[in-house]
């Protein structure tokens, strides 16, 4: 992987699967809001898996999917509050902490992009101190729109004047590179493995990063 850090100004920053281990969200998703939400509906865990997994595929896709409230409403449960009672799995992908600390001392402006809501944003900033190593932080929920739209975007260039072809945007979804590519973002890395107790991922359309520890030998980094 070669990035020449003389040619990026801005670096923009998913969250949950970036900088954070996706663990915490996928053992969530998957596994705590399924049991919370059996006991509470008197239902097998397996049964009401299903249930909630063909319910959210849905919403796939639109801010609603990464929306707090609407999932509380959705399933009459406080999800924030579900959230705190597993927050301990929350922590940084490996090396983040220090990418963000060189990309400091350099003067890269640092930039967390992120479709999560501001309550999960705000749970995640209270247990890692991340939000003390960036400059901006902007959750698509400010704009109304998820990363997926171009309308994204387009506010956030107006919100933080960046100019894409010096703008270097990491992200593990796949769908939002490509709505990022779109957009006419020029570089542009995946993440090899969002979530540190899962497989890692099969090749991406984009170049994968392993560790951020890889980026921080770059030229004009080092």
């Amino acid at each position: 992987m070669t990035l020449n850090w003389r040619d990026i100004d801005t670096v923009l920053l998913d969250m949950d699967g970036t900088l954070l281990d996706l663990h915490f969200d996928t053992f969530f998703w998957l596994q705590h809001l399924p049991k919370r939400y059996a006991e509470q509906n008197n239902m097998s865990v397996e049964q009401v898996a299903k249930q909630l997994a063909r319910r959210m595929d849905d919403f796939q896709g639109t801010l609603n999917w990464y929306c707090t409230d609407f999932w509380s409403e959705e399933f009459d449960l406080d999800i924030l509050a579900l959230k705190q009672e597993i927050d301990h799995l929350i922590g940084y992908r490996p090396h983040a902490l220090s990418f963000l600390e060189v990309l400091g001392t350099h003067n890269k402006q640092r930039v967390l992009v992120t479709n999560a809501h501001r309550d999960s944003v705000d749970l995640k900033f209270a247990l890692t101190g991340i939000d003390a190593h960036l400059d901006s932080v902007i959750s698509s929920h400010d704009y109304g729109q998820p990363k997926e739209d171009q309308r994204f975007w387009r506010q956030l260039q107006e919100n933080i004047n960046f100019d894409p072809k010096r703008t270097l945007f990491i992200d593990d979804s796949e769908p939002v590179l490509r709505s990022a590519e779109k957009f006419g973002i020029a570089h542009l890395l995946s993440i090899e493995q969002p979530d540190s107790q899962n497989a890692r991922r099969q090749p991406s359309n984009f170049p994968m990063l392993d560790s951020f520890a890889h980026l921080m030998t770059s030229e004009g980094l080092a």
